[in-house]
């Protein structure tokens, strides 16, 4: 049994790759500035692999060099040992009825290793942020609130995955995510009285665990000489993940340069167990293998029994969730021997999604037009895949606020063929 150079520099990349991320989860990023992260565990920061998410969200069909996240099912197709590692940057605009702000992020999205074991399993691994949480809010004193406040929070629910498929036939495939999710949430409210030193701060710590399973299904089937018809299924059931909760109350002495704590109570407050939503996707696509593709996807949440973190968070209510996602890839040839353009993977989508999440009487929407490229690397089966992600978020309508974003995610596909004999030395 041999293994390649091209094998040798990607274990090395894959290690470099996950102490980077380790290192990257063990100081909890925040992925994202919107908002609504405050209420639940925070926004679903992930939506999948670049290349799906450039395509709306949609994830249908299998593929033999690229990891398809969404649905385990899809290992089975795999042809190639494959690593990806992605990020994106986040840009955001706030609006309300009165005011503007912006902010940005930038985030390691997920690092995901999978390898063909044999010709009817598959198998992969990685780990991803799942929920972010990154607010920043102010508010000032006024003749009905005589005190300044500041809002922040950080942290979010990070998840790693082992994931197992089997191909039934050539054209059917079944596969499993267990998942270990964990991480820790962390909110702080600063009160202070203009005129006065001395403020008040509440802190909020939660530290989750729980493990959660994702399982797909994913068939195909020819259609006339060239054209396939591609369906997919995933269901997650509901799950429960325990809180260690945690409240401090401390008085703050503020200055120029400065803020110390200068007195600081612990508050009782129960650990609990938030209820994980139910989740449900059904797709199907059509389109030339290695040439073209459109497809749709539609995925159902219940969120009974969702919650906050904690009980004392007022005007929130959470309801079923529904996502539609439209998109799909043109490659003019993939096999082209001249012409470098002929062989680059063109994506675009669309998305509409309810989120559930229900806040002064409103339903927070999420929309996005999507669109990217995968550009093959010379001389291997490796490719560097870039999205965008232009959307809106929210309403400014009963003094919500309205999120307009920009994601720009880039992506590294490494693939290769492990474990060969080769025939001669």
């Amino acid at each position: 049994m041999h293994c390649t150079n091209f094998t040798t520099l990607m274990i090395k990349r894959i290690l470099l790759s996950v102490s980077l991320f380790m290192s990257l989860v063990a100081h909890a990023q925040n992925g994202t500035p919107s908002i609504y992260s405050f209420y639940g565990i925070g926004e679903v920061t992930f939506r999948g692999s670049v290349e799906n998410r450039s395509m709306g969200g949609v994830a249908v069909f299998t593929d033999s060099i690229h990891i398809n996240l969404q649905n385990p099912a899809s290992y089975g197709g795999l042809k190639f040992t494959s690593f990806s590692v992605a990020a994106t940057n986040n840009k955001t605009r706030f609006q309300t009825n009165t005011i503007n702000d912006e902010a940005g992020r930038t985030s390691i999205d997920y690092l995901a290793f999978a390898i063909p074991v044999t010709k009817k399993f598959g198998a992969g691994i990685g780990l991803m942020p799942f929920t972010s949480v990154g607010y920043k809010i102010q508010t000032s004193a006024s003749e009905t609130n005589p005190a300044n406040r500041r809002y922040s929070g950080s942290g979010g629910l990070n998840r790693v995955f082992f994931s197992l498929a089997y191909n039934f036939s050539e054209n059917l495939s079944f596969g499993t995510d267990f998942q270990y999710n964990f991480g820790e949430i962390e909110t702080s409210t600063l009160a202070t009285i203009p005129g006065v030193q001395l403020g008040t701060r509440e802190l909020s710590l939660s530290a989750l665990s729980g493990f959660t399973v994702n399982t797909g299904l994913m068939y195909q089937r020819k259609v006339g000489k060239k054209n396939r018809l591609y369906t997919s299924l995933t269901y997650s059931p509901s799950t429960s993940l325990k809180l260690d909760n945690s409240r401090f109350i401390a008085t703050v002495l503020i200055t120029a340069n400065a803020e110390t704590v200068d007195s600081e109570t612990e508050v009782n407050v129960a650990d609990s167990r938030l209820k994980m939503p139910q989740r449900f996707t059904f797709g199907a696509g059509f389109g030339e293998e290695r040439h073209w593709l459109i497809g749709t996807e539609i995925a159902l949440t219940s969120n009974n029994g969702f919650a906050n973190r904690f009980s004392d968070i007022q005007n929130v209510d959470y309801e079923n969730g529904a996502k539609i996602s439209l998109g799909g890839y043109y490659i003019p040839k993939y096999n082209a021997f001249s012409g470098y353009f002929n062989r680059v993977t063109y994506r675009v989508g669309a998305r509409f999604e309810r989120t559930g999440l229900v806040v002064n009487n409103k339903d927070i929407e999420d929309r996005a037009v999507t669109f990217g490229f995968g550009l093959p690397l010379r001389g291997t089966f490796s490719n560097i895949n870039l999205g965008c992600e232009i959307g809106k978020r929210g309403t400014t309508a009963a003094g919500l606020v309205q999120e307009r974003y920009t994601n720009i995610s880039i992506s590294l596909s490494l693939n290769d063929r492990w474990f060969v004999k080769r025939k001669y030395d």
